[in-house]
């Protein structure tokens, strides 16, 4: 910031009793932020932000601190510094985010266990002579299930309710 800005800048700021708008602060964006007496409430300041006029509206940006002032939800405007640290702080869990997503890639997935389980015992055992190497080898290889049976065949077929029918309807005699 120039010179003559900043001291335009201050003198703006002052609180003088005929002034009807002060200059409470800017951001690290370069917005101004001022406080002016409104007509119809004169015990009332409003709040505004004012904007470099050659960007777009929807290029302006306020930060979070900034706005709760503009919302009357704090009651100081927050200091560079806090904005600076605000930044910084931002930076800093970025980072920590990216170092956690690294830590969460390089883990095995637990989605992955089956098929990884299966190639495990898929793979024969080293025999050392052909009587063992056909024991082994039945151990090593889990009986393959057909590919015509149908695994929910046999659990359909147990459910109890399967052949239950109801009852014909037959009331009996009311009593009197």
């Amino acid at each position: 910031m120039s010179p003559v800005n900043s001291l335009w800048f201050k003198w703006k700021s002052l609180r003088l009793p005929w002034r009807r708008s002060f200059l409470v602060g800017s951001d690290l964006s370069g917005n101004t932020f001022w406080e002016f007496r409104d007509k119809l409430n004169a015990g009332r300041f409003r709040r505004i932000v004012k904007t470099d006029p050659k960007t777009h509206y929807s290029d302006v940006q306020v930060s979070p601190q900034w706005h709760q002032w503009l919302r009357y939800v704090r009651a100081d405007p927050p200091s560079l510094e806090e904005q600076q640290q605000d930044v910084i702080r931002q930076i800093q869990i970025k980072e920590l985010a990216r170092l956690a997503d690294e830590r969460w890639a390089s883990k095995p997935s637990y989605l992955d266990m089956p098929k990884s389980q299966q190639q495990q015992q898929q793979q024969p055992l080293p025999a050392t002579n052909t009587s063992d190497a056909t024991v082994n080898q039945a151990r090593s290889s889990p009986k393959a299930p057909d590919a015509k049976q149908d695994p929910w065949a046999k659990a359909a077929a147990g459910n109890p309710g399967d052949n239950w029918q109801p009852d014909s309807w037959s009331p009996n005699s009311s009593k009197r």
